[in-house]
Parts: C-alpha cells; structure tokens; sequence
C-alpha cells in the first residue's frame, strides 16, 4: 500500500511537470495571465494573439493545483465558445474541466433564476420568450391601443426602443430623443406601452433576454445574503470580449465578485465595435478604476498576419483618441504590404475585385480562404450581380435568423405549449395557422385552454361547435399523442413536423425549402433528452443561418466565396480580405463623422476588418459616389487611411486621367 507521502510526492511531481509542458506551450505574457493568483486581472489581448489558448490553460491550471471546477464561472457571448475551451483545457487536464461552469451571461442569469423564482415574485416556473416573440406580444399591445394607423412606430421598433433601453441602461424617452427623434410626437404612447409590456410579462410569468439579466442584476443588488451565497459558489469568474458587455453585465459582475475580488476579464479595447447592441467601451477602459489594484497584461504576439499586415493595423488604431496602447507583431516578417485601390466607378470596383478573386484562384487560394468584407450590407449589391454574372459562388453573411423564421417558430410553437400551458402567444400562433380560425375565435379557444388551466387536454375535452370541431380535429389528435404517449424530444418534433408539413404547403411558397430548415431542426432536437432543456437553448442559444443570394445554407457548406459585414466577420480570419466602399462617407459612414466617439468606433470597425486579413489586405473605393440622403458626391479615400504613412500602404490608380491625393 503506498503510504501518504509517497502519494503527495508523486502528485507534486504530476503537477510539475504538467506546468512546465504548459510553460513550453505559450509566450511570456500568456503564461504570466495563466499563472496570474488571485486578484483584479485585466488581459488586454490583440487581435490573433491567443486569447482563447490563454483562458484555456487558465482554466486547466487552476483545476490542476487544486480550484474546485465547480468553482469556476466561465463567461462567454456563445454557448460554443464556453464549450469549445472547456473541451481544450479537459483535453489539457482530465474531465474534471468539463464540470466548469461556462456559458453566456443570459443563460447563467437563466440558471440562477430558475433556482429562485419566489425570488422573482412568481408563484410557477417563469418561461423565456425570444425576440419574435417578444415583437408578438408587444403587437398586441399596440393593437390594442389608440394610436395612428399610419406614422406610428412598428412593433419591431418598438421591442428595438425597449431593448435599447435596457442594454444601454437608459430611460425610453432618452433613446427616443437619442435614436428616434421623429417619433418624439408619440412619445407619451410609447411609454405607456412599455409599461403594459412589462405589466404583461409579469402577469403571464414572462421573461425576455434582457429581463434575465435585469432579474439577475436586482436579485443580486436586493438580497445581500443570496449574493454572498452566489460569490462564494463562484470563486473564479473569468470574462470573455470584455470589450462587447454592457453597463448591465459590468454591473452583474462586479456583484459578483466585489468581494473576493478573483475577476479575469480578457477583451481587446480596438475591437469594441458593438455599441449599436449596448456594449459600452467604457466598461474595459475603466475597468482599473472600478478595481483597483488591477494587474494588465497585453498579449502582443500575434499568430494570424505577416507584419507587413500587423504594422498597417497598428498605425491604423493608434490615432484612436482613447486606447490601450499596444504594438503587435509576429515571428513571420515576410508578405506584401497593404493596398488601396482606387476605381472609375462601383461597377468598376466589383470587375476589379472579380479579377482579383481569379488571380488567387489561379494560384491556388481557395475561395474559401477570401472574403469580401463592407460596412453595410448594400455595399455588396453590385458585387453580389457580378458575381452571380460570372458563375462564382459565394455565401453573403447575415440575413434573416434562423429562429425568427416564422415556418420555425410555428413548430416550436406547439412544443412550447405542453412546456408552459399559459402561453397564449404560442396558442395564438397554432390555432390562427388553421382555416377559418381568426384572432377572436383563436382568443375564445385560447380563453378556454388557459383559464382552466387543462393545457392541452383542454383543446382535447372542450366541446365546440361541429364546424370548428372539425377544423380543430387533425391538431386534437396531434396533443393526444403528444401527451399520452412517452416520446422523447426527437418524436416530439417528428409528431409534430408530419402535422405541420401540410399547413406549411398551404402558407408558404417556398415549402421545400422551409421544409429542410424544419428537418435541421429535427436534428438538433435528437440531441437532447428533456424538452423543457432543448426549448430553453432554443431561447437562450439559437442557431444562426448563412445566406446565399436569398436562400439559407447552414454553416460548413460547400467551400465558396465569403461576402460579409465587418460585425459578422468578427473572430474570423482568412488568406485574403478586400475590404470594399473604403470610401469616406461609406466607410466611416456619413452618420459618424460629427461624433467623436461614433467615429472612433468606425476606426475600430476598419481595425477589425483590417486584422482579418493573414496574407493580403486590400482596400478599394470607387472614384465617387452620390450620396442621395445627404445630396452630396463622396469623392475621397477613408480618412482613416489618409492617417497611415505612406511606408505601409502601397496606392494603385485604376481610374486613369484624374487626380489620386489623400490630403484633406
């Protein structure tokens, strides 16, 4: 039997040796983050430097000498993302990584909600609804009220309005003066419908994305005693893309770990480009303030470009007027310098683009490995007909959302009634998908479900006339064996697709297309166990769609051509990036440039698109362009590039007879 120090011995030993095989795998300033004890830690990481190999092995030291996993909170803005480094720092260590909390931050206010809901002031479980949702009953609401027909904000604008308000920590009347001047005349009707929003939530144990964080933040502000429990569970909370959190997650975490103070939030203040969703670039830049005594580390090294790339970016971001300063560089010196080119017209621009995109080809870059990147959407649409023209196929990124798609949103739908017999929203949706059923007889239906609390079995026993009987028949038996069968989640769905499918023929043109988006689905569902855990990923975590000339194409598809907005392309990297429109006026937009701090955030939105780039970075923009809304004709480079001396960017002429300057 080996006695107890023997044991301690060769534990010792174990751990050795597994810090020095970490040590052999990183670069100073990462291994001293990852060995960084207790404390305030901010990593202020560069594009392609390793942040994600540094939370990894952060995480794995920790459990390796001895950190509870359950002790540790990881937080993420994707589900992917969380589990992506706990799979890599269980593959460093053991399985013991795997029982790290990790998520985003709506789904961890999920779960500490759903352990105290009496918290909240209800009475039953409280159910999630998304944003389509959430437009659904705000809909209602506007319907209900005596507002113009015409003029009036959509529903859509409205849920915008309400959201803005929470995720910038804002008052309504302050994001409409802000954001939507012209609906100030309405503005007593807005906020009168914010409030029977809210009102309806509660009455019906709603809760939408931004409430979790909302009930999570006034949970922890109001119960000293509960908070403490939560701290003390939760001894190491690590952040990542510090930089995309609003005042309300700063505000969830400094809660959080006040106390013992064991905060690592790694995020890069150049990439900070979200502030349109709420992300507050303060948050990183004044995080040393909020705990003082913060150690900062800068990951410098970067493993993405050459530095012909690297030393554009860095002249690039350092007129930013509020920064943390930074050089980065690599261990590959090698690569042409950047371009700017410069065309006769935007149709001249997408033909040089296109010829560009063959020579790469030729030479045996994938199309894979390009990207056309722009500032807005519509700068893509000449590109977009050329392309099309010329047989190249390509995915544009963005469009509509998988879970906002209504065919959808229908199958969930009667799914979410068995969870949460209360929700007349989704009542609604599946009795008005049916013939002769209209809002009024839908409500009278969904009056006789909900009051009696019966849930399904109230559609199923209820008597009705013999028409309505009839039409309501095929979706009776459906809930019949959906509720007196045992089937698991996927049978769940199949039940219900071959129910569906033939309404979905009757509403929708493109069925065959909408029926393979409804057969994906099937495929995620086969994946869980509980319905109840696949409807609340659903929520919190769903799955996003590619968009290819209009049509869905779900992700890792055939290899081609990537078009996408600067946002979207955030965390990607390819061989070659032309970044499109580097016009000024377009790219930064004409909106930013009276604003300080809206131009600063333009010149992190090229940083971040420039830092895409591995091999070759171009930018192009038309000799000129008419701007109808401003009644004016943009004629001149991005002021941003007219920043960069002349040693880093190389400037090609392809509209010949005028004259090329950059001088302002």
């Amino acid at each position: 039997m080996t006695d107890k120090k023997t044991s301690q011995g060769r534990a010792s030993v174990s751990i050795e040796a597994a810090l020095a095989a970490y040590r052999r795998d990183l670069n100073d300033a990462q291994w001293e983050a990852v060995m960084h004890d207790g404390g305030p830690l901010l990593v202020i990481a560069g594009a392609g430097t390793g942040k994600t190999r540094t939370l990894t092995y952060r995480v794995a030291r920790l459990v390796l000498q001895g950190v509870d996993p359950r002790a540790i909170l990881l937080l993420t803005f994707t589900r992917k993302a969380s589990q992506e480094m706990l799979r890599r720092a269980a593959a460093l260590l053991d399985e013991r990584c795997s029982r790290v909390s990790g998520g985003t931050f709506h789904a961890f206010a999920h779960s500490v909600l759903r352990r105290y809901p009496a918290h909240l002031g209800f009475d039953h479980p409280f159910a999630i609804i998304d944003r389509a949702d959430a437009e659904s009953l705000v809909g209602q609401i506007r319907k209900e009220s005596s507002v113009p027909t015409r003029g009036f904000p959509t529903k859509r604008t409205l849920t915008d309005i309400f959201s803005q308000a929470v995720n910038k920590d804002s008052s309504i009347e302050d994001i409409v003066a802000d954001a939507y001047a012209h609906l100030l005349p309405y503005l007593e009707a807005i906020t009168d419908i914010a409030r029977r929003y809210r009102e309806r939530k509660r009455l019906h144990r709603f809760l939408d994305y931004d409430d979790l964080l909302v009930e999570l933040r006034t949970l922890l502000q109001t119960d000293p005693d509960l908070r403490r429990r939560i701290a003390e569970r939760y001894r190491h909370v690590m952040v990542d893309e510090y930089q995309d959190t609003n005042r309300l997650q700063a505000e969830i975490l400094y809660l959080l770990a006040h106390q013992h103070r064991n905060l690592m939030v790694v995020g890069d203040d150049a990439q900070s480009i979200y502030a349109f969703r709420g992300a507050n670039f303060r948050n990183i830049m004044a995080f040393p303030d909020i705990f003082a005594g913060t150690r900062v580390i800068r990951l410098e090294e970067n493993y993405r470009s050459v530095q012909p790339v690297l030393s554009f970016t860095n002249a690039l971001i350092a007129q930013a007027s509020e920064k943390y300063t930074k050089n980065l560089f690599t261990r590959r010196p090698d690569g042409g310098r950047p371009r700017l080119v410069r065309t006769a017209s935007e149709n001249a621009q997408s033909r040089w683009v296109i010829d560009e995109i063959r020579r790469l080809t030729r030479r045996g870059v994938g199309l894979e490995e390009i990207a056309v990147l722009f500032r807005a959407g519509y700068h893509a649409f000449d590109l977009e007909i050329e392309l099309v023209r010329e047989g190249i196929d390509f995915v544009k990124v963005g469009g509509f959302k998988f879970m906002e798609s209504a065919h959808i949103k229908d199958l969930l739908a009667h799914l979410r009634v068995l969870a949460n017999p209360d929700d007349r929203l989704c009542w609604h949706r599946i009795l008005q998908l049916l013939d002769k059923v209209g809002p009024k007889t839908a409500q009278s239906i969904c009056d006789t479900i909900v009051e009696t609390r019966a849930g399904a079995a109230g559609l199923l026993n209820a008597p009705f006339a013999p028409r309505l009987a009839a039409v309501l028949e095929p979706l009776r038996q459906l809930f019949q064996r959906l509720t007196q069968e045992s089937l698991g989640v996927e049978q769940m769905g199949e039940a219900v697709l071959a129910y569906y499918l033939p309404l979905l023929k009757k509403l929708h043109e493109d069925h065959p297309r909408r029926a393979r988006d409804l057969e994906q689905l099937l495929e995620i569902m086969r994946r869980y166990e509980r319905l109840e855990t696949f409807l609340a990923d659903m929520a919190l975590e769903p799955p996003d769609h590619l968009v290819e000339n209009g049509l869905h194409l779900p992700r890792g598809d055939e290899r081609r051509l990537v078009l996408s907005t600067v946002h979207s392309a955030k965390g990607l990297e390819w061989h070659t990036v032309f970044v499109i429109w580097a016009l000024d006026g377009r790219f930064p937009s004409l909106r930013a440039i009276d604003t300080p701090e809206e131009l600063d955030e333009e010149r992190r939105l090229m940083y971040v698109a420039a830092t895409r780039a591995r091999e070759n970075l171009v930018f192009t923009c038309p000799m000129q362009a008419y701007d109808r809304s401003a009644d004016m004709v943009l004629d001149r480079p991005s002021r941003f590039l007219n920043d960069i001396d002349a040693g880093l960017l190389d400037f090609i002429d392809e509209a010949p007879d005028t004259d090329w300057r950059l001088d302002w």
